[in-house]
């Protein structure tokens, strides 16, 4: 794996033109000369650690990938990946479960960077009722189950916009983060049967909410459910796996969906 690692200066440059910053935008952030962050890109100077975890910050390179700049560099990794039960994450073990509890009768779920469910609180079981047990097998893909057509995209009252909300985000994502996990998953979701009126799938679909949220619209037994969501991830973390968890919490977003949810839907 080593013998893969591409040179320091053309990863710094990657992620640079990933973020749309020019060198002098980078240099001015970082405090270094134009001249110098070019001879680093070009691998005409050698970047220091410190160098490396500057400009790394600058760029928000992600965690895990900081490491592989530092690796590249000829450095050691400095950020370590523990499991998520890992004594050590005993204390944001413990933070996870109570946002999760705390957010109950709302569904809310944790995730990792690649969308795979870590956890859940009980008010998300009710919503998954007749998605194929195989969708449902461990590692479970959250935005697989919502697309796929054996998943939850039968009840998705607002399925075209959903769809398209889904995949704007995930075609986002993968241009900031180059990550190859993501751009497959994006193109697998992309390869569902498309709703009619489905939009373009790198189509902005909140322009159609004023620009504010896109809705999640759910038929179940009690009624079609609306919500709106949001995504919580852990301030400063300096471990792999807690940089990389988010929580996406769901909100009712009218009255009846909340008077629904308070009355508690059959399990």
């Amino acid at each position: 794996m080593m013998g893969t690692v591409q040179p320091v200066g053309e990863l710094l440059r990657t992620w640079r033109q990933r973020r749309r910053m020019s060198q002098l935008d980078l240099a001015l952030e970082a405090e270094i000369s134009t001249r110098h962050l070019s001879f680093v890109e070009t691998g005409r100077a050698q970047p220091s650690r410190e160098m490396v975890l500057r400009l790394a910050e600058q760029l928000e390179v992600p965690l895990r990938e900081r490491n592989t700049l530092l690796v590249a560099a000829g450095f050691a990794p400095v950020y370590g990946e523990r499991a998520l039960d890992d004594p050590a994450m005993q204390a944001a073990h413990k933070a996870i479960a109570l946002v999760l509890a705390g957010h109950e009768p709302c569904p809310a779920l944790a995730v990792d960077r690649h969308w795979t469910l870590l956890a859940a609180n009980r008010a998300l079981a009710p919503l998954l009722a007749g998605v194929d047990a195989a969708l449902l097998r461990p590692p479970v893909n959250v935005l697989r189950v919502s697309l796929h057509p054996s998943g939850l995209a039968p009840r998705i009252a607002n399925l075209a916009e959903w769809r398209a909300h889904v995949l704007h985000k995930l075609s986002r994502q993968v241009g900031t983060s180059g990550d190859p996990v993501l751009r497959a998953l994006h193109d697998e979701l992309a390869g569902f049967p498309a709703p009619e009126g489905a939009a373009s799938p790198d189509a902005d679909p909140a322009a159609r909410h004023g620009g504010v949220a896109v809705p999640f619209r759910l038929a179940t037994g009690a009624g079609v459910l609306s919500f709106l969501s949001t995504t919580t991830i852990f301030g400063t973390p300096t471990d792999i796996t807690l940089s990389e968890i988010a929580i996406e919490s769901f909100f009712p977003a009218d009255a009846a969906t909340e008077a629904i949810l308070r009355a508690g839907l059959p399990a």
